[in-house]
């Protein structure tokens, strides 16, 4: 593991998973909120990605330039903030038009039989 993240398992977890995970969460969440399209949370990621590489780095001396390691954290820290993106994007959609689409899961919405536009 250590040889594809360049920090040990508790380093990705902590820093990776935990902190900046709930930091791309809160970013998901904002780009949804202000009705923004999806497309960016690719930079707000990457952004990310590059912040938990340096904390790694600074905080318990992981390896800076890791390839391996920032893209591995890059697309952990992308998929959890599209996750956060899409629930709330349809819980945004469910309260505003709850007249014309029901929930089918916690990331998807369908309209209403019967309804129409």
């Amino acid at each position: 593991m250590e040889a594809i993240t360049g920090t040990t398992l508790g380093v990705t977890i902590g820093i990776t998973i935990i902190l900046m995970g709930f930091c791309a969460f809160m970013t998901g969440q904002a780009i949804a909120n202000t009705w923004r399209s999806a497309s960016q949370l690719l930079p707000y990621a990457l952004l990310l990605g590059l912040t938990d590489r340096f904390l790694v780095y600074a905080l318990f001396e992981g390896e800076l330039l890791s390839v391996t390691g920032y893209i591995f954290d890059t697309v952990i820290l992308f998929v959890i903030a599209t996750a956060a993106f899409r629930m709330t994007r349809v819980n945004k959609m469910l309260s505003q038009y709850p007249w014309l689409y029901e929930r089918v899961s916690p990331f998807a919405f369908r309209l209403r039989d019967g309804a129409t536009f």
